[in-house]
């Protein structure tokens, strides 16, 4: 989980409540400081730690810039200040969540002391004259359960765009000849989403891995124990597994030396070939340990799984799988599949490596494992003809027959407009999914990526 740092900038307006305004901003700056980020404060910018004077904007630019915040919080301590608002949003240039505490009752004499909520209806509407997107969490009590949910939720939307605008992906070989439905337009994904690719090819993991091999070092070894207290190895499967350590070893190391968040790789029929295994399993390991590997090449998998492991915050591992075949009984649900690159640690069957029952060689290194029920959350990131969509939907696991490889049966509330969208769309039949509810952050998160439809399920 990478780390999110929000810049806290609560405000006020003159005409109300100045004490009324500085005991919120303590209580609110208290509440969310265990919330699951960082945060850069503007204390030391003005005596009063808010954003009321026009003179302060410079200093509190910098201080976010040179904090290199992932996001701007502005809670309205009393009615706030609009422009000034909209102008540091503007010029930061980071997402910005707009929230302010419910008013209190007036006071005996009449009067009212803030009006937070006044003042949001006027900072909503000159975000909007300065063309800013920005995230709003309803007018609440600071202890209330919407708050928090909402403020956690923006942490996972800043880290998701973050992710995402940063994004560099470790491309290993070419697109397998036969999957035309993966090609993808490399230039324009840098110019228009900054996604960053490097090439490396077979030849050079090949080598890598040879090298590995050759000079087994502590941490080749401990990798390899690791891997034999997650899965049973036979004794006769020794050489291949010492082939899937260097592997694991050779990818990791070539995202780290290449700034990769994540990786696609051409996992057939090239590595059996090269190296006499599948790479199913350790694509699966290396998701586990926070770097997605996608199968067949697909560079805009890749970019979905990044995307959401960053929305999921990484509380679970992301799976790459197959959209395959509809239940036979269950006219609503869908089965998630692929070869074997299920990470391990979601498996609720007894862990299997095994050798690959499609192809003639029968190469080791494919994973056989049904995964743990639960919510889910599946997307997949696509596009052609120079439009991009995000597809995102929210289903649940179900009982379903014994397939080959790792599964999970999925079940939503309308597969036939699943299908329908992802058949007509841009899409194809891979997807990534994670265990959790994350579709209302993978949608606000295109609000500020920007370029990307959404087709929500």
């Amino acid at each position: 989980m990478q780390t999110v740092t929000i810049g806290y900038v609560p405000t006020r307006r003159d005409v109300f409540s100045k004490e009324e305004a500085l005991r919120y901003r303590t209580l609110v700056h208290k509440k969310i400081s265990a919330w699951q980020a960082e945060i850069v404060d503007i204390d030391d910018i003005n005596d009063e730690g808010l954003l009321f004077d026009e003179h302060d904007l410079p200093a509190i630019r910098k201080k976010m810039e040179d904090h290199l915040v992932d996001g701007l919080f502005f809670p309205h301590c009393n009615f706030g200040t609009e422009d000034l608002v909209a102008k540091l949003a503007k010029t930061v240039g980071k997402p910005v969540l707009l929230w302010g505490p419910r008013d209190d009752a007036p006071l005996a004499d009449g009067l009212r002391t803030r009006d937070t909520q006044c003042g949001l209806f006027a900072t909503g509407k000159v975000l909007r004259r300065f063309n800013i997107p920005f995230t709003y969490i309803e007018n609440s009590w600071v202890d209330a359960p919407v708050f928090a949910q909402g403020y956690r939720n923006f942490v996972a939307v800043c880290a998701a765009v973050k992710a995402f605008r940063q994004l560099r992906i470790l491309q290993l070989g070419t697109r397998p000849d036969a999957f035309w439905s993966v090609i993808c337009n490399e230039g324009e994904l840098l110019e228009r989403f900054g996604v960053q690719i490097f090439p490396v090819s077979l030849i050079d993991l090949i080598e890598e891995i040879k090298s590995l091999l050759a000079n087994k070092n502590a941490a080749f070894a401990e990798t390899a124990r690791k891997i034999r207290a997650m899965i049973q190895i036979d004794a006769k499967d020794a050489d291949d597994l010492e082939k899937l350590v260097a592997l694991k070893l050779a990818i990791r190391g070539m995202c780290e030396q290449h700034g990769c968040a994540c990786a696609a790789i051409q996992c057939w029929h090239a590595m059996q070939k090269g190296i006499g295994i599948m790479p199913c399993a350790v694509n699966g390991m290396l998701a586990e340990e926070g770097i997605p590997v996608t199968c067949e090449t697909d560079i805009h998998g890749a970019i979905t799984a990044a995307l959401l492991q960053a929305a999921s915050l990484s509380t679970s591992p992301v799976f790459f799988s197959d959209l395959t075949v509809r239940h036979p009984a269950n006219d609503n649900a869908e089965l998630l599949w692929h070869c074997g690159n299920f990470p391990p640690s979601l498996a609720e069957s007894p862990k299997t490596l095994t050798h690959h029952y499609i192809f003639p060689s029968h190469k080791y290194g494919v994973g056989e494992w049904k995964i743990r029920s639960g919510d889910v959350t599946v997307c997949r990131f696509d596009g052609d003809h120079g439009e991009y969509r995000l597809f995102i939907g929210e289903g649940r696991g179900t009982d379903g027959p014994r397939t080959k490889g790792t599964y999970f049966w999925l079940e939503v509330d309308d597969w036939p407009k699943w299908e329908r969208t992802l058949v007509e769309g841009p899409y194809i039949h891979h997807c990534a999914a994670v265990h959790g509810k994350f579709a209302n952050i993978l949608e606000e998160s295109c609000k500020y990526i920007g370029g990307i439809a959404v087709d929500r399920m």
